[in-house]
């Protein structure tokens, strides 16, 4: 599962699209808590993360939602900047 960024503690992931199921989505990981955000509402549809890091997420998630997606389609994975 290629990592996508890390920042805060907070690792983004997201799977090639042979193991991977709709809606569009990435994978959130801090510490013990695992969660998956889908890429257009940008909302938590699975699991759970701490208040500030699900805000955290989504804001970086806003940032690249664009490239995302378009990683998301074309399954061409790379790195992402991290929040600052």
């Amino acid at each position: 599962m290629p990592e996508i960024c890390r920042f805060y503690g907070i690792i983004i992931r997201m799977y090639l699209i042979d193991n991977e199921h709709p809606p569009q989505h990435i994978h959130i990981k801090y510490g013990e808590y695992e969660a998956v955000m889908e890429l257009t509402n940008l909302n938590i549809i699975d699991g759970s993360l701490p208040k500030k890091c699900r805000q955290l997420v989504r804001e970086w998630a806003e940032i690249h939602q664009d490239e995302l997606i378009e990683m998301w389609n074309s399954q061409n994975f790379h790195h992402l900047q991290p929040l600052e």
